[in-house]
Parts: structure tokens; C-alpha cells; sequence
């Protein structure tokens, strides 16, 4: 015989064997024992929550030949017999992720016409029922609304946000809720028994929280590891090993490192937990779990009512609480979810986890609110705790004797005749700027100098001359570097200082660029004569 997966072996056929739903079987016995059963029903829920199988439990009940005092369907009789089997054509399950056009709606809407066979009403079962089209949605909305009395229609939907309201308005809704991790690990341990299986109560509780609220999701992870441990005891390492996690200790070490900006510590998790094999994303989403759970135990008088874990984890998560700050977690919690969405599209996603620890054991925060409230939660820890803020703990530095900076000496001032070497070399010396957008603007900008002891960068326009300012301690090395001294820099336009030299020197440069200009072309044109 092949095979049966362990959730479709422990599938619940009775209401009893439900985990976590007592609201709505409750409401559903209700409805059969006063016999005001609705024309159509809406269960609303994450996966693995039991909606389709409260929904095959209700048909078998409500079409039982010889139901239970409590409303249970007896599954002994032909129709309940029939309809387990899938054989009952009174009771037509419909996946509306493949069967979403209105051609199939079409199709119910003329089967509704007629009469069941066997019980008492025809039952359509349509699960994930956002998948139907608009125009599927409008082809079932009359029958939805008016069926004929022997028609119940039963639709499950996880993204119920993309019904219709007109649908909705039309059926009672059933919000179905995440089943609690210690009633998961109950269920686990129950089935194991039946299996005869061992396994470890952490473990068991371990696989209900990455279950996350989903019993289904649990089964096949518990189904996982029974594989690949066949015959063993299944225990928590072994769990970890087969699910690509790590211990939860590795959660505390690390939050401790953060706090103290201990980058050493916090690197070796790193390659510690990568050694082990564990996965970066799976490491990641606990890491940040880990720290909704430390700001529930901080800021919760009774964490044990919201968080899934045992008493001794919430006695070790308020003592982590007393060595940080609610500000600096809350602040780590955002930047690792940054993170998270930043591995989607990495190629090495273990580099992008060692930078981000890196930046944030060496201090270099975001400039924002959030950021800043982090780093000024920490020194006021760091200072009630007797640290002096100034100090970043680390576990590899040791004291030593303070050194003292060294200040680099000036070149000598630079004299007249080093402000023409510098006007003349010039376009070579700004040529070797490294930014190439200050590069750039430099092309624009002429050297000059007047009867002070300052040299002039003259630019082309007003806007160039703003543009210049913030640069101009870089341009001032330039010149130290290839003249070797030390230069006084001002800056001005082209256009004042051209005028400055008219009004000063304005004959004088006439006369001498008219006699150079005479000296070359009279070696070009001897007998010429010019004036």
C-alpha cells in the first residue's frame, strides 16, 4: 500500500478532532440542533487552519443518516461512507484556482436544479475562491443568493480582501484563527503516540513554532524528519538539522554582541552558524522573531498570554531586556527587516548579514529618528551601567597608552613668484583632481592674482564661483602637492576680476600685448608696417 502523508492520515473526520476552532464548531452544532442552517457559508483563514476539513465534516453531518446527539456525523452510514470516499455525487468539492472561468459556474448553476440523491442537501464545496474571475463571481452571485433549498454552498478563501462584497454579504462568515503552538505540539504528540514514534518535547514544540499557526504545515514538517531519522528518537538538534535552523541561544548571544557592539562575537555566529549549515534567511526571520518576542517580555506586564514559549524563555527574555534598550530593539528589528527584503535579489546573502552586523557594531547609523533614538537609548544605558560612553566594548581590544595624533605640518606661504608658477602649471595641475566632477568644473576656472598676497581662482560664471567653494581645501592640497607651498585661496568671477585689471592696469597690458604683438608678426612679415 502506498504511502499516506501524515496530514492526510490524521485528517479530522468528526468535529472533536478540530484543533483550535471551538468558536465555529460550536456555532455550527448550534445551527444543525435548531435546524437554522444558512444557504451558504464563508470560511475565512490562514492555510493549514482546517477549512476544508470542517467544511467535508459539516456535509457529512448535516446529510448523516444517524447523526450523534452532539451533531456528529456517525461515518459508519452509506452516505457518510460515500462521501469520505469522494463517491457521493451530493456533495461536489471545486478548486477554484483551476476551475475559475464562468463556463464552470455556468455548470453549477444547472446542477443546483436538481434534487440530492442520497441526504438531505447538495453541498458545493468551492475552496480558494478569490480565484474566480469577475465574471465567474457574477454568474454565481444570483444562485448565491436565491439557491434552491436543498443547495448549501460552502466557500474557503486565505484572501478573503478579494471577494466581492457582494458575495460577502450573502454568506456567513467564518474567520478561522492560527491554532496556538502548545496546541499543535499536543496534536504532535498525540499522533506520535499512535505511530509509536519518540520525540522530544522541545522538538515537538520547535516544529508547532515553525508550523507558524498551521497545523498542516507542522504535520509535514514532523513528517520530514520521521523520513529522514527513521527508527530515532526525533529531538531538537535533529529538528534543527533537517529545518536549516539554529539553537535559540545563538539569538541571545548575538542581540548581547549588538548591544555591546562586540563585532568579533557577533562574527563568529556568523561562521559558526554557516559551518553548521544552516540557511541565512531562516536564521534571519528567527533573529527578528527573537526580538518581537524580547519587546513583548519588555513592554508586557503578562508576556506568557502572547508569547508561545515556555516560562523559562520568558524569564531568560525579560533578563536580556534589563542589558538593552526597548529603542535600540525596536531599531534593530527595522533594519533587519530592511535586510530581508534586500536578500531577495543577493546572490551571496551571507555578505549582506556580516555588513549590516559590521555597521551596526561599529556605530554607523541612519540619520533619522529612529536611528538616533537607538544610539542615545544605548549611552544612557552604557552611562547608568558605569561605561563611559566614548568607549565601544569589543572582545579582542586591549588598553593602550593613548597616541597622539599627529599634525601635519603647512608648507611654507607661497611667494609671487609661486603664485606665477602656479598660473602657469595650472592647466596641468588640474588635470590630476581625482573627483571627476570637480575635475569638470575646474576646466572653467582660470588662476590669476592681483597686488595681494592671495591667488585667485577666477571662474567663468557667478553660479561656478558657488559651486567652487565647498572644494576649495581640496584644490589648496592640489597646489601645496605640485608647487610645495602653501597657498591663500579666493575665489571670483571672471567678469570682476577682468575689470579690476582694466581699471588698475589698463594701458600698461595694452602697450605690452601690443608690442609683443608687433615683435611676432614682424618676424613673420619684416616689411610690413604696423601701427
Amino acid at each position: 500500500m502506498a504511502y499516506t502523508a501524515l496530514y492526510r492520515k490524521y485528517r479530522p473526520d468528526t468535529f472533536s478532532g478540530l484543533i483550535g476552532q471551538e468558536h465555529i464548531v460550536r456555532t455550527l452544532k448550534n445551527q444543525m440542533k435548531t435546524g437554522r442552517i444558512s444557504h451558504a457559508y464563508l470560511f475565512c483563514g490562514t492555510r493549514g487552519t482546517g477549512k476544508t476539513s470542517t467544511a467535508k465534516i459539516f456535509a457529512r453531518a448535516i446529510n448523516c443518516l444517524s447523526p450523534t446527539a452532539d451533531g456528529e456525523p456517525c461515518n459508519c452510514c452509506s452516505v457518510c461512507e460515500n462521501i469520505k470516499r469522494g463517491r457521493s455525487v451530493d456533495v461536489v468539492e471545486i478548486d477554484a484556482a483551476s476551475n475559475n472561468s464562468v463556463d464552470n459556474v455556468r455548470e453549477i448553476r444547472e446542477e443546483v436544479k436538481y434534487p440530492p440523491t442520497e441526504g438531505k442537501y447538495k453541498v458545493y464545496i468551492i475552496d480558494e475562491v478569490h480565484m474566480l474571475s469577475n465574471s465567474a463571481f457574477n454568474a454565481l452571485l444570483k444562485t448565491l443568493e436565491e439557491p434552491p433549498a436543498h443547495c448549501i454552498f460552502i466557500l474557503a478563501t486565505t484572501d478573503p480582501q478579494k471577494v466581492p462584497a457582494t458575495i460577502l454579504s450573502r454568506c456567513q462568515r467564518f474567520d478561522f484563527r492560527r491554532i496556538r503552538t502548545a496546541e499543535i505540539a499536543q496534536a504532535l504528540g498525540e499522533l506520535l503516540q499512535k505511530e509509536s514514534i519518540a520525540a522530544a518535547p522541545e522538538a515537538l514544540r520547535y516544529v508547532a513554532t515553525l508550523g507558524d499557526g498551521s497545523m498542516r504545515d507542522s504535520l509535514s514538517i514532523l513528517d520530514q524528519c520521521i523520513s529522514f531519522y527513521s527508527g530515532e528518537e526525533i529531538t531538537l538538534e535533529k529538528v534543527l538539522d533537517i529545518t536549516g535552523s539554529v539553537d535559540r541561544s545563538i539569538f541571545f548571544q548575538m542581540v548581547d554582541a549588538l548591544a555591546k557592539k562586540d563585532a568579533k562575537t557577533a562574527m563568529s555566529l556568523v561562521e559558526e552558524m554557516m559551518e553548521s549549515g544552516r540557511d541565512v534567511k531562516q536564521f534571519l526571520n528567527e533573529l527578528i522573531a527573537h526580538l518581537r518576542d524580547l519587546l513583548v517580555a519588555g513592554s508586557v506586564s503578562a508576556p506568557a498570554e502572547i508569547l508561545d514559549v515556555s516560562p523559562e524563555t520568558i524569564e531568560k527574555l525579560r533578563e536580556q531586556m534589563n542589558r538593552i534598550s526597548i529603542d535600540e530593539v525596536i531599531y534593530l528589528v527595522r533594519v533587519f527587516s530592511d535586510l530581508q527584503n534586500e536578500m531577495r535579489y543577493a546572490s551571496n546573502e551571507r555578505i549582506l548579514l556580516e555588513v549590516t552586523l559590521l555597521k551596526l557594531c561599529a556605530g554607523q547609523t541612519e540619520q533619522n529618528l529612529g536611528a538616533l533614538a537607538a544610539r542615545l537609548a544605548g549611552l544612557e544605558r552604557k552611562i547608568a551601567e558605569g561605561i563611559p560612553a566614548a568607549v565601544t566594548a569589543a572582545s579582542d581590544q586591549t588598553e593602550t597608552a593613548p597616541v597622539k595624533k599627529a599634525v601635519p605640518k603647512r608648507k611654507p606661504p607661497a611667494l609671487e613668484g609661486d603664485r606665477k608658477t602656479a598660473r602657469d602649471e595650472w592647466p596641468m595641475m588640474r588635470s590630476d583632481v581625482e573627483d571627476t566632477i570637480l575635475r569638470s568644473l575646474l576646466t572653467q576656472v582660470e588662476v590669476g592674482f592681483l597686488e595681494d598676497e592671495y591667488l585667485y581662482l577666477v571662474c567663468a560664471y557667478d553660479a561656478l564661483e558657488e559651486m567652487i567653494q565647498p572644494h576649495l581645501d581640496t584644490i589648496e592640497k592640489l597646489l601645496e602637492r605640485h608647487v610645495g607651498k602653501s597657498f591663500l585661496l579666493k575665489t571670483t568671477t571672471k567678469e570682476r576680476y577682468d575689470n579690476w585689471r582694466k581699471e588698475n592696469y589698463d594701458e600698461e597690458v595694452q602697450e605690452q600685448e601690443d608690442a609683443e604683438f608687433a615683435s611676432l608678426m614682424g618676424s613673420y612679415f619684416p616689411d610690413a608696417d604696423f601701427e
